[in-house]
């Protein structure tokens, strides 16, 4: 079996990087040269996967229009015979499909019910095929060839998983803000190992391990039963950690592939981290990275002399 359906929810309302967000999704947000969500489109194609569903909310139209055609753009470039940038704008995946369906806001509501009901509203799209769920906000980058849903897929049909959680090794503070994995007892952390259990955003005391969520998975169409039976958890939301824990009580099988050295995930859920992944991506930028380094050089040397920073500055 082959595994060419993804998820990429785009539903999140933001708030924690206003205002930038204000008037477009977080998920559009430039990073380098491209917006987040396009960084994680082209993952998912560069590693085979054919059909495409994009979970949007309110305000989030900038999307959809960054993957339609551009007649007028497209015949502006053509005049100006800029072929390399001609290239930069064709965004539609060699032999994929994109298609989006809207997570609608709850009677009585203010916010999507979460990351859980998100992907609840792609059951019709993946009937009961097994499919991949790459958050939209999140990069994860590959020094070289990414092959981390590849693993991922090989990992879930191999063991008859019902979840496969891509997981990374975090500083103990910081479990407060990931789910956190419990492995099995005696398993190897290097390789594919299965949990016994699962906690949303725990205190570092609580932690059942340093190693957190990283924004990719690999389902089977037992998670909709769960997130059916799960009741609104962490923030008043359907959290997914709740209901892929549901799955782990209930004896079924849940595997983690922890990411490797060569790979580095980008949370674009708040201004530093934005502003590291920006850098980072800016900093290797083939056109304009060493110009930038240079400068980053010097902003520090004046810093370290207690000069302070000048915006604008050479």
């Amino acid at each position: 079996m082959r595994i060419n359906k993804v998820v990429i929810p785009v539903a999140g309302l933001g708030t924690r990087l206003l205002p930038a967000t204000k008037s477009q999704p977080k998920e559009m947000l430039p990073v380098g040269r491209k917006p987040v969500v396009q960084y994680v489109v082209e993952e998912m194609v560069e590693q085979g996967l054919r059909y495409l569903l994009l979970i949007t909310g309110s305000n989030k139209h900038s999307i959809e229009n960054h993957f339609d055609n551009d007649p007028m753009l497209v015949e502006r470039l053509l005049s100006t015979e800029d072929d390399d940038l001609l290239r930069e704008v064709d965004l539609r995946p060699e032999g994929a499909q994109i298609f989006y369906t809207r997570q609608m806001i709850p009677p009585g509501a203010k916010k999507p019910a979460g990351l859980g009901d998100a992907v609840r509203h792609a059951q019709a799209f993946v009937n009961d095929d097994p499919f991949v769920v790459a958050l939209g906000d999140t990069i994860i980058h590959t020094e070289g060839k990414p092959d981390l849903i590849s693993r991922m897929t090989q990992t879930h049909l191999n063991n008859d998983a019902v979840a496969t959680i891509a997981v990374w090794l975090v500083e103990h503070d910081a479990t407060r803000r990931y789910g956190v994995v419990k492995p099995e007892e005696g398993a190897d952390l290097t390789q594919p190992f299965r949990i016994t259990d699962i906690v949303e955003k725990p205190t570092p005391d609580q932690a059942p391990s340093r190693y957190a969520v990283a924004a990719r998975y690999v389902f089977g169409g037992q998670i909709f039963d769960a997130l059916d039976a799960t009741l609104p958890g962490h923030g008043g939301e359907i959290q997914l950690t709740d209901a892929i824990r549901r799955l782990v009580r209930e004896g079924k099988p849940v595997y983690c592939v922890p990411l490797r050295p060569n790979e580095t995930r980008y949370d674009i859920g708040n201004p530093e981290s934005y502003f590291r992944a920006f850098v980072d991506f800016a900093f290797d930028d083939p056109q304009c990275g060493e110009k930038l380094r240079r400068h980053a050089r010097a902003l520090l040397e004046r810093y370290e002399r207690g000069e302070g920073f000048s915006l604008g500055g050479d």
